[in-house]
Formats: C-alpha cells, structure tokens, sequence
C-alpha cells in the first residue's frame, strides 16, 4: 500500500495494522476552510509548499487531514470541533470564518490561520509580533485595498454614477469590514453604491439581473472565499451581462474579468504552511509573529475592456503586473 492510501484511509477499521502504525507516527495538520478544494487548488498546493520550505512532506514525515465547508459557513464550527477532538498536531484555520471557528473553541491545539481581516481587530491575536495564546497566522491585505478597487474602476469608467458592491452575507465579518471600507470610498467620490448580496452560487445570475435594475455602470467584488471559488464563473457572468466587474484575483482577470486588484492568497497559503512546520518542530503560537502577505498585484484583461468599449489609460496599464490580451 502507498503512503498516499494510508492518509485516505486514516480511521478506516480495515486498513492494515502496520498501515495505521505508521500513520500514528506521524504529525498530523487538521486542515480546515470554508472555500472547496476545487476553487482554490492553488492555495492547497501553496501551503504545501510552505511545509516543504519548513522541513515536512505530505505523505512522508506529515499527514494532512482536510476539511472544506463548500462555502456552506454554518458548518465550519462542528468541523472545528471534530479536528479538535480527533487531536491533530495542528489547526490550520483558511479564511476568516474558520479562524474565527477555531477561536470561538477556546482549544490548546496549535492553530495556524488564514485571513484578508485584522487579526487583532478579530480578536485572533494580542498583537502581530507576540500573538500570545494558541494562534498565530498569515495575513493579506485585502481588506485595506478594496477601496483602491472602486478607485481603479472608477479611473476606467469616470463618468459612472452608480457602481454597486457584491457581498457574500454569511461571511459577516469579512464583508461588513470591506462594505464600510468601500462606502467611505464611494462618498469620496459621488458614487452611489447600491450593495448586493448572494449567499451562494445560484444567487449570481440574480445578482446581475438586479444590477440592470439598478442601473449600475460597474461592479466591485467583495473578497471573500464564496466568490474566490467561483472567480472564473463570476469573470463569466459579467461578460455575458457586459458589466465591467473587478475582483482581488489574478485567476477572474485571466478568465475575462475587466480588473484584478488584491493580495496574493498563495503566498499567504505558504506563509501559513511554514508557520505550520515551525509549531510542528517545536515553536510556540504565542511566539511566532504573524506574517503579512504584502505584494499587491494588479491585472487588466485588455480583450475585456476593448468589448466593453473601455479604453484603458496608458498610465493604468503601465501600473499592471500583467495585460491579458
């Protein structure tokens, strides 16, 4: 039997005795997001990475025990509390609603998180240098750039009246933060924001439906796991209803999305599988500062906008990390 069957069979009363020995031997992460595994692949294999650069190979001197809530929120406590009880080395906590379900259990477990928030303001951790308690993590800065979306798209549509924003509601925290963000922002400058809402998938058609309705020249994409997941369907959908749309990442640009604006969820996804590796070596949560993910990236689908009629200034183009033409 290979290594990789023995992880797949952790728990199963039929796997052979020296297979569940040899599991039992290693560490294991419990691995917990509310996104799915489809939609974000990348950030899974980022995390990994981080773990390599830290000393563990899955399969080989760690295992990894994943679950995903499927965007489905409500779930992501009971999965914390069962990652806990199984008594994994390790919590890794990806996004905001699963760091915050991992703190709400008030654990000794080790819990190395993920999130676009303030971890202080979440009350995750006491400060970034000295997190104390159990936790410490990896940051992105997605929240404290979402008023530059609103500004990139308004620098491509400057005679734009109304630009709404998309918010996922049951990720409250992370979507109240970044409403008041962009609000502040519209005031500024004389754009009025109709916020909007959808929940899941099937809401999406819906949601652009009432953009019409609202007579909305642009669209701003809240952060947020929801939409990262389905970012190139989002991308989609806004081309069929030929709204100009930006989101945070490279993935909705590169798949006919207008703008792309926003911190690099790999990169915090590998920061993350480091601080991981460290706790399983031995190092404290309460030690280990938190780490920021702190390159932006920016990126314009040229094809987009010529569809959309939108001319790009040379300046904005000249400011991307990458043109998809």
């Amino acid at each position: 039997m290979r290594r990789r069957e023995f992880i797949i069979g952790i728990g199963l009363s039929s796997a052979p005795l020296a297979a569940r020995a040899q599991q039992s031997a290693m560490p294991v992460i419990g691995f917990l997001a509310g996104a799915s595994s489809e939609g974000i692949p990348f950030a899974t294999t980022a995390f990994r990475r981080g773990l390599r650069e830290a000393g563990y190979v899955e399969g080989q001197n760690v295992a990894i025990e994943y679950s995903w809530a499927n965007n489905q929120l409500d779930r992501l406590p009971a999965m914390m509390a069962d990652l806990v009880h199984s008594q994994v080395a390790v919590i890794f906590a990806g996004g905001t609603p699963a760091a915050l379900a991992a703190k709400s259990m008030a654990t000794t477990t080790p819990v190395v998180f993920e999130t676009s928030a303030d971890p202080i303001q979440l009350g995750l951790v006491a400060s970034l240098d000295r997190p104390g308690g159990n936790m410490t993590g990896a940051t992105q800065l997605n929240v404290e750039v979402a008023p530059k979306r609103l500004e990139l798209l308004r620098e491509l549509l400057p005679a734009a009246r109304v630009i709404a924003l998309l918010i996922n509601p049951a990720d409250t925290v992370l979507s109240d933060a970044q409403m008041a963000e962009v609000r502040s922002a519209a005031r500024a400058f004389g754009i009025e924001l109709p916020v909007l809402k959808a929940s899941a998938q099937r809401e999406f058609d819906a949601v652009f439906l009432n953009m019409r309705q609202l007579h909305a020249e642009g669209l701003v994409i809240a952060a947020g796991g929801l939409f990262t997941t389905y970012a190139e369907e989002l991308a989609k959908i806004a081309m069929r209803y030929t709204m100009p749309a930006v989101y945070k990442g490279r993935e909705f640009a590169a798949a006919g999305g207008l703008l792309s604006y926003g911190s690099d969820l790999a990169e915090s996804y590998r920061l993350a599988g480091i601080q991981a590796g460290r706790i399983l070596k031995g190092d404290k949560p309460a030690d280990l500062p938190v780490q920021q993910a702190t390159k932006i990236g920016l990126y314009v689908n040229l094809k987009t906008a010529k569809a959309l009629g939108i001319t790009v200034p040379l300046p904005l183009s000249g400011r991307a990390d990458e043109l998809f033409e």
